[in-house]
C-alpha cells in the first residue's frame, strides 16, 4: 500500500490471486442496478443501507458533492474525482472506500445513453463495522498508518459476485431485511482483510483518530457558516491542537480552515446558481463578513468571478 503524504490511497490486491471481474459478472449487476435505477439519479433503494446512482452524459465540468463513508462499485462507467489538489480516477477495475466526509468535485467521464455510468452505493455503518472488526480483528487491530479519506483497490470478482447476490436478495424481497445486511458484511469483511484493512477499520473503533475527526467533521457540516476557532472545535473532538491539526490533515487532505472554507464556497456557489442571490448575499449567508475576500477565495476555487455564477 503506497501512501506519500497523501489522502487518497492505492492499495494492491485484496489477495494474492487477485481475480479480475469477469465481464459476465460486470454485465449481471449492471443489468440488476439499472431495473432500480431508471434514469439519471441517485436512488436510495434499501433505506440508509444501498443506493444507486446512474449517468448517462459525460458531464462538461466538475460537480461538487460532500462523500460519505462508504464503498462504491462501479461495474460500468467511469468517474473523475478530486479531493484538494489529488485527482484519481476509477471504473469497473477498481474498487474504492470513502472513509471520511470530505468534500469532493466529481465527473462522470464515460457514459452513454445505452451503457450509463453506474455506481453502487453501500454506506458503512460505524456500528456494525465495529462489530465485523471484533471478528476479523479478535486481538486487536494491527498497527498502522492512520486512516486516509479515500483508498481504491483493485475490484475483485468475488466482491462483484457478492454485490449480485445482494441485489438478487433484494429483488426476490423474501427476508431481504435479514439477509441484505449480511451480504454487505460479506464484502466489508472481504475489505478489512485487504492490505487497506486495518487503516479502514479504524472507523469502527470508537475514540480512535479517525472517530475524532469524524466528529469535528459533523460540526464542520453543520456549522460551517459560524465563526470557527481551531482550539475550541479540537476540543470538542477531544484531541489536542497539535494532534488535531496532524490526523484533520492527514485524513482530509486540508486544515480544518481549508475545509470550511471549501463548504463555504461551493454552498454560496449552489445559492447563487438556483436561488440567483447576489453576490453580497450569497457571501453572508455562508459566513464571509468580506464580500472582497469572498471574491478573491471564490475566484482562485473556481477560476471565475462569483459574478458571473451569480448572472447565471
Amino acid at each position: 500500500m503506497s501512501e506519500n503524504h497523501t489522502s487518497v490511497v492505492k492499495y494492491s490486491a485484496l489477495e494474492a490471486e487477485q481475480s479480475a471481474p469477469f465481464a459476465e459478472d460486470l454485465k449481471k449487476l449492471s443489468s440488476l442496478l439499472t431495473k432500480y435505477a431508471p434514469h439519471d439519479e441517485v436512488f436510495e433503494v434499501v433505506k440508509n443501507t444501498v443506493h444507486i446512482a446512474r449517468s448517462s452524459y459525460v458531464a462538461d465540468e466538475k460537480t461538487f458533492m460532500m462523500s460519505m463513508p462508504s464503498v462504491c462499485i462501479v461495474p460500468q462507467g467511469a468517474k473523475q474525482v478530486s479531493l484538494a489538489s489529488e485527482t484519481f480516477e476509477y471504473d469497473a477495475s477498481k474498487i474504492v472506500v470513502y472513509a471520511a466526509e470530505v468534500p469532493l468535485k466529481v465527473k462522470v467521464t464515460k457514459a452513454s445513453e445505452e451503457e450509463p455510468h453506474l455506481c453502487l452505493i453501500l454506506p458503512i455503518d460505524p456500528a456494525r463495522l465495529h462489530d465485523l472488526v471484533m471478528r476479523v480483528f479478535p486481538n486487536g487491530v494491527p498497527s498502522g498508518k492512520s486512516t486516509q479519506a479515500v483508498y481504491i483497490g483493485d475490484s475483485h470478482t468475488k466482491i462483484i459476485k457478492s454485490a449480485i447476490r445482494m441485489m438478487h436478495i433484494i429483488e426476490d424481497q423474501e427476508d431481504s431485511d435479514l439477509l441484505v445486511p449480511l451480504a454487505i458484511d460479506e464484502i466489508l469483511i472481504r475489505l478489512l482483510r485487504s492490505p487497506a484493512g486495518p487503516a479502514i477499520a479504524q472507523l469502527g473503533v470508537t475514540d480512535s483518530h479517525a472517530d475524532k475527526v469524524s466528529r469535528a467533521i459533523s460540526w464542520l457540516k453543520t456549522n460551517y457558516a459560524e465563526p470557527m476557532k481551531v482550539e475550541e472545535l479540537a476540543k470538542y473532538s477531544g484531541m489536542s491542537v497539535s494532534s488535531f491539526h496532524t490526523h484533520f490533515k492527514s485524513m482530509t487532505a486540508m486544515s480544518p480552515l481549508q475545509f470550511q472554507k471549501s463548504l463555504r464556497l461551493n454552498e454560496a456557489r449552489t445559492l447563487m446558481r438556483t436561488k440567483h442571490l447576489d453576490v453580497s448575499t450569497a457571501a453572508l449567508e455562508v459566513g464571509y463578513v468580506s464580500t472582497s475576500q469572498f471574491s478573491r477565495e471564490y475566484t482562485r476555487e473556481f477560476g471565475i468571478a462569483p459574478s458571473k455564477d451569480s448572472s447565471l
